[in-house]
């Protein structure tokens, strides 16, 4: 009977401990279970929130438009898909140049570099904004070399565009310092001066081709003291298609500076226009400026171009206020294995043109007679081999200064090029 009392108190306390350790198993569990319920519960507002965060940000790139929280509502532009808002653009050069036959000083011989980075941002359907970083003299405004020299100092770069540009329809409006609005050539606009001002372009179709109203308030110089330097300037062209390979181009401009002051320029700016006593340039600035091009496209690799330009500066005191010049070229340089050749013949007397910024491919801004010869190769689709010879002289014995107005001078230029 003791033995099976004891039994029984030994099976009492056993299940008793069972119970106890079910309960506390239990316990655990209901514990581990809540913990679960709330980490899941704080996952899933997590989950909700990178939801609504990618909601977000999916929605303007499938509408095309920015999402932008205004005091305002502002509207909202909307963009093709495929467009990229932001364009990055470039070019490389690197030349051997080299100077003969003037008999008052040795030949000489020098390595160039040249290296461009742009951009422009699509702010909207109608607004852009651009700028550009470029090599060179900053305080010159027609050219972007560095001449390979110095001990290797490093290079200059500044910042030789920034604008906006506002698309209105048919129009163009520009204010910073942007590129030149208007058809060109060297004898009277380097191809790196970029205005400061404001411009615009108004462009009517017409018959295959257009009609394009160009302007330009160009600011020169502001001045605190005095009346500002700037250039009032309006072009007016055609472009028009003459049968099935045909092309026709004409435009007239004139070019109206304001000179008062000249502060901000210095010895470059100045280079072969006469100069007065007091500093200034002697004659006032009013061109005139008629450029016609008639273009050949019947053979596919080898279109022919012949254009012409003359120029009359109204404003001058002196009677050395024409210039004028031709040039043939034939072929292409847009894709792997093209070739064009080219031959221009050119003559500007010293107040023609402003000289500091028309061409500076020799020494002789103004006051020169110039044969130009030149031969392009292209070793890829963005990759340009090019060769160009100068041969020029003084136009006019009394402003030749010290070069011998019977010297022929050659500049040989050899450039290799890298688009992209």
């Amino acid at each position: 009977m003791r033995v099976l009392v004891v039994l029984l108190l030994s099976l009492a306390a056993l299940s008793a401990q069972a119970a106890g350790e079910d309960a506390d198993s239990v316990q655990a569990l209901r514990a581990e279970l809540e913990r679960l319920k709330a980490a899941q519960a704080e996952g899933a507002a997590q989950i909700q929130g990178l939801e609504a965060r990618i909601a977000a940000l999916e929605a303007p790139v499938a509408q095309g438009a920015v999402a932008v929280a205004h005091a305002t509502p502002m509207p909202v532009t909307r963009y093709d898909e495929t467009t990229s808002r932001l364009a990055v653009t470039g070019d490389f050069r690197l030349r051997y140049e080299g100077n003969y036959g003037d008999d008052d000083t040795r030949d000489w011989e020098r390595g160039v570099l040249r290296a461009r980075l742009g951009a422009t941002y699509l702010v909207n359907d109608w607004l852009t904004v651009g700028g550009r970083l470029a090599t060179g003299d900053p305080d010159d405004p027609n050219s972007t070399d560095v001449t390979l020299s110095n001990f290797a100092d490093d290079f200059d770069v500044s910042l030789d565009q920034a604008y906006a540009e506002l698309k209105l329809d048919k129009a163009k409006i520009w204010g910073g310092k942007f590129a030149l609005p208007f058809a060109r050539t060297d004898l009277v606009w380097d191809g790196d001066v970029n205005p400061q001002g404001v411009g615009a372009t108004y462009a009517i179709p017409v018959g295959g081709g257009a009609v394009e109203m160009s302007g330009l308030y160009f600011l020169v110089d502001q001045s605190v003291a005095g009346a500002d330097s700037s250039m009032l300037g309006g072009q007016l062209g055609l472009d028009l298609p003459i049968g099935t390979n045909f092309r026709f181009e004409l435009s007239g401009a004139l070019y109206d500076y304001t000179l008062p002051g000249v502060a901000g320029a210095d010895l470059g700016d100045f280079r072969s226009n006469l100069i007065g006593t007091d500093g200034r340039y002697v004659s006032d600035f009013d061109l005139a400026d008629v450029i016609a091009a008639v273009s050949y496209g019947g053979w596919k690799r080898w279109p022919v171009r012949l254009t012409g330009e003359y120029v009359k500066n109204r404003g001058a005191r002196t009677t050395g206020d024409t210039g004028y010049s031709v040039e043939l070229s034939a072929g292409q340089v847009h894709d792997k294995g093209d070739w064009r050749f080219g031959y221009g013949y050119s003559v500007a007397e010293v107040d023609a043109v402003l000289a500091p910024f028309s061409h500076d491919n020799t020494t002789s801004a103004t006051n020169y007679r110039q044969h130009t010869l030149y031969l392009d190769f292209a070793l890829s689709d963005t990759i340009v081999l090019d060769t160009t010879l100068y041969h020029y002289r003084p136009y006019d014995a009394e402003f030749s200064g010290i070069n011998d107005p019977g010297d022929w001078l050659d500049r040989l230029r050899v450039n290799f090029q890298v688009a992209f």
